[in-house]
């Protein structure tokens, strides 16, 4: 599908990842008025909407932690996902308050995963609200796993999932943080490009998260994406979101100030 790219706000973009279930309410009507605004400005925009959980799945995941008894994971699985499900609530009420096609697509209810990450994920239903101008929205969820009982995804797992069948032109990942530090949290040293060949050397400086996370933080979400970028030559962009202003021109005309994960060869 030409024009297509895949969005994520990530968790401590749109919750307060060290307060249990708080959303940034205010934010998350500002970014949804800057996505219609996109949209409108380039019709031919085809979108891809996922979310992470934040202070919401990722909390009930440490009140109810998976692990190594597939029958307890099973029944500790739908808290989490009734967590997630809850601010999932919230991204949807803001994207068709602010006029999105927006159509849910919740993870836990029809994806399979296999020792932690996507096995099967019937995508009919989604290319269908596609090709009729939606936006899919996806989100970091605990879904049913056959060796685990249940596995939380986070949402680049499943991004890694629909671009092996999707093929997005590009991934923008939205959070808190103008792009990836080599010095976390000072914060002096931004690595503005990481490709698969120097992964090795960045890998070491890249902290996990400094609130709770049970998906592996930054260090995980660029060691996810790169592995795209190898297998697909797609671009995957982190930056800051925290200005609604950056989401729409990076939508809009490609315009990131972040860093970028890069094919090995890319100008």
């Amino acid at each position: 599908m030409e024009n297509l790219v895949f969005l994520k706000w990530g968790g401590s973009l749109i919750t307060d990842k060290h307060r249990a279930f708080t959303p940034r309410a205010d934010r998350l009507r500002a970014l949804a008025q800057a996505l219609r605004r996109a949209l409108e400005a380039r019709p031919d925009l085809r979108l891809v909407l996922g979310h992470g959980s934040g202070s919401f799945g990722h909390r009930a995941a440490l009140e109810h932690p998976l692990n190594q008894d597939p029958g307890t994971n099973a029944r500790h699985g739908g808290f989490i996902a009734r967590a997630a499900a809850r601010l999932h609530a919230l991204v949807m009420d803001a994207l068709l308050e602010a006029g999105v096609p927006a159509a849910s697509f919740p993870p836990s209810a029809a994806a399979v995963a296999r020792a932690g990450r996507i096995e099967h994920w019937p995508l009919a239903p989604l290319l269908l609200a596609l090709r009729h101008g939606l936006v899919p929205v996806v989100y970091g969820d605990a879904v049913l796993d056959r060796v685990r009982g249940a596995a939380v995804v986070s949402t680049e797992g499943l991004f890694r999932y629909l671009a092996r069948h999707l093929k997005p032109v590009r991934i923008l990942l939205a959070g808190t943080e103008a792009g990836v530090w080599a010095d976390f949290p000072h914060r002096t040293r931004r690595i503005d490009r990481i490709t698969p060949g120097t992964w090795t050397q960045v890998e070491g400086a890249l902290q996990t998260s400094a609130a709770p996370d049970v998906t592996g933080g930054m260090r995980e979400k660029v060691r996810s994406m790169l592995a795209l970028v190898e297998a697909l030559g797609l671009t995957v962009w982190i930056f800051d979101g925290q200005d609604p202003e950056n989401v729409y021109q990076a939508l809009v005309d490609g315009r990131v100030d972040g860093t970028c994960l890069c094919p090995e060869h890319a100008p």
